[in-house]
């Protein structure tokens, strides 16, 4: 382990600004975590299906607010993509063989995925599992991946992007949900926040990579005026609490994102530039920069395979030939969350062996260690 810790201490450029690899390790954390302990699989009469416990325990919504940590993400994304972008240029790499170098990071993970969970799914249908069960399965499976296509497409427009104001993108959610809730207009207007509202943070994080921000005066008045919005719509204006889809609910704040759900995710990103002086020097300790430093090798791997851990394990617990608590039952009493807590390590113990299996495809191929070793430079 200390070797290992030397290594990653060692080869870490001495400038390298490490909160901002933090704020991406905690995006993803934010995600897995919050996926573990909103989405139950319930075992009833040999079938299965997704239950959420904020259905009926509505009073956890807070948890949501500090594990939807979308926002976040594309904030981030947006801050290393620009420079990614601006730094080709300066050497004179092309438009599309960066493009190329950036979306096979992306690609070649899912592909993996793609591959085994249609495996899985032929075998399922064929052993005469039911077919709702199986669809279910693969449902859990592939939703949380809607944010890979939006990213993507963000990735591949970030030179028209990239010097947008994050108000533009704010006013379109803004307009789209006055049509939709106050003049009554077609549900379908509302996916044109799938783009919009994610645009708003990777706007934000493109500022950022250009050094447009005063991260202090930003950071306070993105915190305060993003609560303070989301806060408002929430209480006088009906929006939901939850900031994750529930089942059964009217309105979902992610699905597709609303005015107070990108609110919400404003004043995350206000926090989060807010705390990169302390995480700069917490990071500073070797042991806990080598820790987020491979989590970040790794956080394709890592989002991908998350609901396959979860999922692996609630297979499993089946041979005990009864329901477990907290991994088949129904979500709706506070014993279900203790118990669900508990089976938390068994998740992340799946999660490693999934990471073993399939973690090389998230490496570079020996076309790319050039364009990543100089990406990284620029970043320090």
């Amino acid at each position: 382990m200390r070797d290992l810790v030397r290594k990653v201490e060692e080869t870490t450029p001495a400038g390298r600004d490490r909160s901002v690899d933090a704020l991406r390790a905690l995006a993803i954390g934010g995600v897995v975590l919050g996926h573990w302990l909103v989405s139950a699989l319930v075992v009833e009469s040999g079938s299965v299906r997704v239950a959420s416990p904020l259905r009926d325990m509505p009073y956890l919504a807070p948890v949501s607010w500090i594990l939807q940590t979308m926002a976040l993400f594309f904030l981030v994304g947006g801050q290393m993509t620009a420079r990614s972008h601006a730094s080709a240029r300066a050497r004179g790499v092309g438009y599309g063989r960066w493009l190329r170098v950036r979306a096979a990071r992306l690609l070649r993970p899912v592909a993996a995925v793609a591959v085994v969970w249609s495996v899985v799914a032929l075998v399922m249908l064929a052993s005469g599992a039911d077919f709702k069960s199986v669809q279910a399965l693969a449902k859990l499976v592939w939703s949380p991946l809607w944010f890979l296509l939006v990213y993507a497409g963000l990735t591949a427009l970030t030179p028209l992007v990239a010097r947008l104001h994050p108000a533009w993108p704010l006013a379109v959610v803004a307009l789209v949900d006055l049509v939709r809730f106050g003049w009554g207009g077609p549900e379908w207007v509302g996916w044109v926040n799938l783009a919009a509202g994610w645009l708003v943070p990777y706007c934000l994080g493109a500022a950022w990579a250009r050094d447009r921000l005063n991260e202090r005066t930003t950071g306070w008045a993105l915190l305060a005026g993003g609560a303070a919005v989301a806060a408002v719509l929430i209480v006088f204006a009906g929006y939901p609490a939850s900031m994750v889809g529930v089942p059964g609910a009217p309105i979902s704040n992610q699905s597709p994102p609303t005015l107070a759900a990108v609110a919400f995710g404003l004043a995350q990103c206000g926090a989060a530039l807010l705390l990169r002086v302390p995480l700069r020097r917490m990071l500073a300790r070797p042991t806990l920069w080598a820790f987020v430093a491979l989590a970040n090798l790794s956080a394709m791997t890592i989002f991908l395979w998350h609901q396959t851990a979860m999922i692996a394990v609630t297979t499993l617990g089946l041979l005990a030939g009864r329901p477990l608590l907290g991994l088949h039952t129904v979500p709706g009493e506070p014993s279900w969350l203790l118990a669900r807590l508990a089976w938390l390590p068994a998740f992340a113990l799946a999660l490693c062996v999934c990471w073993g299996a399939f973690h090389a495809y998230e490496r570079a191929r020996p076309a790319e260690p050039r364009i990543r070793a100089e990406e990284a430079q620029a970043r320090s």
